[in-house]
């Protein structure tokens, strides 16, 4: 398919002393600024090297830009009345827990302290919605809704009252990401400097002793967690044995505040996702008809793989024009969805086996090209970075605290831009295939 073109910000190419120059100040400038990452080829924690990043704003329209930012606030609602409905939940979810093990026991650990009654009633979603132009940019839909996000600054107000608790970053290992981590932490510091930050890891955590207080106060090293942040937790790696599983469920008893709660993330699963795409679903969580109509609007074609009529169909599409739909299973992450032909490959080789009904199929979406000059650590001479043709993903955040009984705050706050090779399929920045960027808005 003939993809359509977006106008870039200046007049290309540049000159090579353009080019030049251009490239020296900005990779300075977002070494200085923080966009920066240790190489996890050559991990060293004295060093690091620049992110990704594209040496020009790219084209964005306006009117789509202000359109999903407006939309964030009902997306927020709508994943917060998922995440606290136990039968909508159980129903989207049944094929998809038999099939896998993942979901399988984030489900289990949800059944356990929805049995026992939640001790923290009270929920912080901070929320990603990932946005791609359609055909000729004219509309834009979804491409995901993540319940684990990037975006933290905004919880220091809500965490001030524990000035004598502290914050948990849950994270991995080894994370080479870390400019991006410590940033959200410096500034929790600069806006409360009372508040005291730790960092481990769910192995770490199994093996240094987790516990809970006689009121079910999480301990952690002799003090008191007052809010748990999930910056890993969401691929079957960070758990490799059932020690981090408990430990998981140990802090879904306790009664701090989870960012995310299993219950937001479980909301957050594609399977949910392509649930609520089904007609007339939205209208049980979403009173207002004018939301439903703003919120099917972003939506493209999700379809169920499950042993059923719509099942069958939609593995029949898949097979029929596999170039016109993605595969995605319910891992985080990137770097798991299936394109092309791979598409119907894998439908024909999973058409009988119950390891389809943990998949979805999403129509998909065309955006349109434009240039840009993708910069990278890894390029040394001006004759390395050429320029691309590339495709932008806008990615809008939000932020929701409530319980099942009362929303206490919902808001958008902030976007990004990423952006990758029209070549890519996936465009994981830290991978290096994707590129940070920020959109310059044309009317």
């Amino acid at each position: 398919m003939d993809l359509s073109q977006l106008e870039p910000c200046v007049e290309l190419p540049l000159s090579e002393e353009q080019l030049a120059e251009c490239v020296d100040k900005a990779k300075d400038w977002a070494l200085i600024h923080g966009i920066s990452m240790r190489s996890a080829e050559h991990y060293n924690k004295n060093q690091v090297q620049v992110l990704p990043f594209t040496l020009l704003p790219s084209s964005f329209p306006r009117a789509s830009f202000v359109a999903v930012k407006n939309i964030q606030t009902i997306l927020n609602e709508l994943i917060h009345k998922v995440a606290h409905d136990k039968e909508f939940l159980t129903s989207s979810l049944k094929s998809t827990i038999e099939a896998d093990p993942f979901t399988a026991k984030l489900f289990h650990i949800y059944e356990v302290v929805h049995e026992k009654g939640f001790t923290q009633k009270v929920n912080l979603g901070l929320f990603r919605s990932d946005y791609l132009l359609h055909e000729d940019g004219s509309k834009i839909k979804q491409v995901e809704l993540n319940t684990i996000a990037t975006s933290f600054a905004a919880l220091a107000t809500i965490t001030s009252e524990y000035h004598r608790a502290i914050i948990l970053f849950v994270v991995e290992d080894v994370t080479s990401n870390i400019s991006d981590q410590r940033l959200f932490e410096f500034k929790i510091r600069q806006l409360c400097p009372k508040i005291k930050i730790i960092r481990r890891s769910l192995t770490s955590l199994a093996s240094e002793g987790i516990k809970l207080g006689p009121n079910k106060e999480l301990i952690v090293s002799n003090m008191v967690v007052a809010v748990v942040y999930y910056r890993s937790g969401y691929e079957l790696e960070a758990y490799p044995t059932e020690k981090e599983w408990d430990v998981r469920l140990l802090i879904e008893c306790s009664n701090a505040i989870k960012c995310p709660s299993v219950q937001y993330h479980l909301a957050g699963t594609k399977k949910v996702q392509q649930s609520l795409a089904q007609p007339n679903v939205l209208k049980k969580f979403l009173k207002n008809d004018k939301y439903v109509t703003k919120v099917l609007s972003i939506f493209t074609g999700l379809y169920t793989l499950d042993f059923n009529d719509d099942g069958e169909r939609a593995v029949k599409m898949g097979i029929k024009a596999p170039n016109k739909f993605v595969l995605k299973p319910q891992r985080e992450g990137g770097g798991n969805n299936i394109y092309n032909e791979d598409v119907g490959t894998w439908l024909k080789s999973k058409k009988k086996s119950q390891e389809r009904t943990a998949w979805i199929l999403m129509d998909r979406i065309y955006p349109p090209l434009q240039k840009n000059y993708l910069i990278r650590a890894t390029e040394e001479s001006l004759k390395d970075i050429g320029l691309s043709d590339v495709i932008t993903e806008l990615g809008i955040y939000g932020v929701i605290v409530g319980d099942s009984n009362k929303i206490l705050l919902n808001e958008q706050v902030g976007h990004i831009l990423r952006t990758k090779s029209s070549r890519e399929d996936e465009g994981g920045i830290v991978a290096g295939v994707g590129a940070l960027d920020s959109p310059f808005l044309t009317s």
